[in-house]
């Protein structure tokens, strides 16, 4: 049976008007400490992330980027300080539950040679199913409505193995969207990809904040792909908030040499700042 894409259609619709609730934010840091043994990598930080936004966080190696991610996403555990997922602590959640609330696609991610698209989109179900209980018509529902929004249903039958990294990337986003969830982190979504298939999918990521309501968390290093896509940017430097706004308030040469410790020139091209970096 065809699934009911206009149901599916008014259910991410729902989605959207819950994620814009201003009532509280998507999701809050409060200072936020951790550290490797005695290698303190993040100090003491606080920001919050706007539902219904992208925010990006960026910053020169090393500065804590990936650390912050891993916490945000209950990899990690914090040594101090608290995440709360609208007005909750994330570590009140189970695994299980935190994904029914929040998918991730990160930066390395392997499978078996063997699977097809289809089969790996259908894993996003896996926080919604009881044990040894088939997919629901609901599950195919978001599975259809997962691949056709990433543009993959093309490729449903083949492995996922035998696709480009654009195309294999594109159907890792598929997967975190069959979760169905209000928040998507993305962590360097665009890494070892050429530069067609980077904006790909950074307008595939646009859409899906400006179509369906999804809140975007993600971290770039390209500063210029960080302005054009973003609504708010956070700027880490040594473990610390160096700087945080719209990407009109943050990019400036001063706080691109606070951040990464080189002066680079900012112009304006067809009204948004543009980073010289040659």
């Amino acid at each position: 049976m065809q699934p009911d894409m206009n149901q599916v259609q008014k259910n991410i619709t729902d989605v959207r008007k819950t994620a814009m609730r201003a009532d509280k934010p998507a999701m809050e840091v409060r200072d936020l400490s951790f550290s490797y043994g005695k290698n303190k990598v993040l100090k003491g930080i606080s920001f919050t992330i706007e539902g219904g936004k992208i925010t990006t966080i960026m910053g020169a190696n090393g500065c804590g980027k990936s650390t912050l991610f891993n916490l945000m996403t209950k990899n990690l555990y914090p040594r101090k300080g608290n995440i709360f997922l609208h007005g909750r602590n994330i570590q009140n959640f189970g695994l299980k539950d935190f994904a029914k609330r929040v998918s991730i696609v990160h930066q390395y991610n392997s499978s078996a040679d063997d699977i097809t698209v289809e089969r790996l989109v259908s894993f996003g179900r896996t926080p919604h199913m009881k044990m040894m209980q088939g997919r629901s018509d609901e599950d195919e529902k978001l599975i259809e409505w997962a691949m056709e929004v990433t543009n993959v249903e093309k490729y449903r039958d083949r492995e996922v193995s035998r696709l480009s990294g654009g195309q294999r990337q594109r159907v890792w986003i598929a997967m975190a969207l069959a979760q169905n969830t209000k928040i998507l982190f993305l962590d360097e979504p665009t890494t070892y990809l050429d530069i067609r298939y980077q904006i790909e999918i950074l307008e595939l990521v646009k859409k899906l904040n400006e179509e369906y309501g999804i809140t975007i968390i993600m971290v770039l290093h390209d500063i210029n792909q960080a302005i054009h896509f973003s609504d708010r940017i956070i700027g880490l430097k040594d473990g610390q908030v160096a700087a945080q706004g719209s990407p009109a308030e943050v990019v400036t040469p001063e706080c691109i040499r606070t951040l990464y410790g080189i002066s680079l020139g900012v112009t304006i091209i067809e009204g948004k700042k543009f980073v010289l970096t040659v």
